[in-house]
Parts: C-alpha cells; sequence; structure tokens
C-alpha cells in the first residue's frame, strides 16, 4: 500500500492529497505529529517534516514539491504540469509564487500562528503577524482575480499544479474563515471551480480538535 504522512492543515500535504486523488492512485493516510520526532518517522526522513510519500515497495519520498515531481514522472499518462516546455515553466513559477511567497506571506501568519502554535505547545500567537496575514492576503487574492481574467485556469487553459497548490493553501486559511472572499469575487468563482472538483471532497470533511471550520468550508458554491 502507498501511504501519506501528513498533517490535516498542513498545505504541502494537501497539495499531494490533492493531487494523488486527481491521479487516481490509490493511498492511506497517516497523521504524523512531528513534533514527537518519533524513530520510525525519523527514519523515513531525519529532517521530521511532512508530507513524506511511501510506495507500496517501501521507497519513500520526501517533501511537497519533490513528491509532486516525482509523481508527475512516475505517473505520467495524465499531466499537470503542463504539455510544452513553456506551460511547464509557467506552471511551476505559479507553484513556487504560492508554495514560497504566498505562504510565507500569508499562510505561515495565520494558519501557523492560530493554529500550529496551540497545537504544538510552542507559545502565543504573534499579533503583528496575524495583522500582516490578513493584509497580504489581498494582494494574493487580486493576483488570482488578475489571472483568471486572462486564462481559464491560474497557469493556462488546462487545471494543473498551479490550481492545487494555490487551492492547497487557501483551504487551510478557509478552514479558519480567514479569506475574505466577499472583497474578490473573482478568485471566489476560481475557488468554487477547484472545491468542485471530487479530489477536494477529502480534504474538505477535515477536522482539527477544538477547532470549526465556517459553514460555507465544505460547500462548492459557498
Amino acid at each position: 500500500m502507498r501511504y501519506l504522512f501528513h498533517l490535516p492543515l498542513d498545505s504541502q500535504c494537501r497539495k499531494i492529497r490533492i493531487l494523488l486523488a486527481e491521479k487516481r492512485l490509490d493511498f492511506e493516510l497517516k497523521v504524523e505529529p512531528t513534533w514527537e520526532r518519533r524513530e520510525g518517522f525519523l527514519q523515513l526522513n531525519p529532517a521530521c517534516e511532512v508530507p513524506v510519500l511511501t510506495e507500496t515497495d517501501g521507497t519513500a519520498i520526501v517533501g511537497g514539491q519533490v513528491i509532486a515531481e516525482y509523481l508527475e514522472d512516475a505517473y505520467e499518462d495524465t499531466s499537470f504540469l503542463g504539455s510544452t516546455a513553456f506551460e511547464r515553466a509557467e506552471t511551476r513559477r505559479m507553484i513556487l509564487w504560492f508554495d514560497s511567497k504566498f505562504h510565507r506571506e500569508v499562510t505561515a501568519n495565520l494558519v501557523e500562528q492560530k493554529l500550529m502554535k496551540r497545537l504544538h505547545g510552542s507559545g502565543e500567537p504573534n499579533s503583528a503577524a496575524i495583522r500582516a496575514g490578513h493584509s497580504n492576503i489581498h494582494y494574493h487574492l487580486e493576483y488570482i482575480s488578475w489571472l483568471c481574467d486572462r486564462r481559464r485556469w491560474l497557469a493556462g487553459e488546462s487545471f494543473s499544479l498551479a490550481d492545487i497548490a494555490a487551492a492547497a493553501q487557501l483551504s487551510c486559511l478557509d478552514f479558519l474563515g480567514d479569506v475574505p472572499w466577499d472583497r474578490h469575487p473573482d478568485a471566489k468563482d476560481w475557488y468554487a471551480r477547484v472545491k468542485s472538483r471530487p479530489s477536494l471532497r477529502p480534504i474538505l470533511v477535515d477536522h482539527v480538535m477544538g477547532t470549526k471550520p465556517p459553514e460555507h468550508y465544505a460547500d462548492p458554491d459557498f
């Protein structure tokens, strides 16, 4: 059996869950509390970080984008990077935008401060970081709206890993009710299209103890 070691509100883990589902690859989830530094998990990934994918033969692949690229290479019948060199370059640019820039400026300031610190018992939330996250998200939603005014999907005319990477970040924030959708209707329309895909359904029923998502969280029509 193929296993994905994950945390429910980790955006990189969600990215791989969506991609595995889009590629129709069977897998089982294993929640890995990385802060416990479990010996068996350290043997898979000495960095003690998720996601980690173990293949049916026990081979371990570590890291969100590394796993994504591996899945694209190993199961290439359906590609989510694009068919031309330019499409693949643009998709990777957008993946980097959301995995790095968006995560650093928004997700890390909101999900990690408001939720992960509580779960890990690692101190009080930083109010300045939370304010920065709430401010920064508007710029990114405006960019999504700008892209969707020019393309069907974020990297072009086809649904791609760029959309998956963006949805993985935003779904974590939406779980906390921290996405101002009403102020960014074009971004909301794009996310509704992504939410309607079967690959998102398992993510939209995730639960985290002590936190209840808003009513619209699991509703594709908001």
